[in-house]
């Protein structure tokens, strides 16, 4: 078991009733232009009870550029999905489909 790293930075009690934790800055990577985008496309059926899932990897941008991208696909496909940790998982095998949208929208997919 692996501990997590928590936002106090070692600070475990203050007196001080003004007392905030120190936060660091999150920057989020600016969205690149999507000719600019080195997308893979997949299928991995890895820890997931058998099921095939389509996975769209490499996108570099904000979060909410990739949700927008992943709610687009998911529409296309008339399927179900998620966006986790960069990727975009689509339920089933839609290879085929996603590498042409991806294609007609501008993007580099392998």
């Amino acid at each position: 078991m692996s501990k997590k790293k928590s936002a106090s930075n070692g600070i475990v009690y203050s007196t001080d009733p003004n007392f905030s934790y120190p936060q660091e800055p999150t920057e989020e990577a600016a969205t690149l232009a999507p000719a600019e985008q080195r997308l893979r496309v997949k299928l991995d059926t890895k820890q997931r009870a058998g099921k095939t899932v389509t996975v769209v990897e490499g996108f570099v941008g904000t979060e909410a550029d990739l949700e927008k991208l992943g709610k687009e696909l998911k529409t296309k496909c008339g399927t179900g999905g998620s966006v986790k940790e960069g990727l975009v998982l689509i339920q089933g095998d839609y290879r085929d489909k996603v590498l042409q949208w991806l294609k007609g929208w501008g993007y580099n997919v392998k």
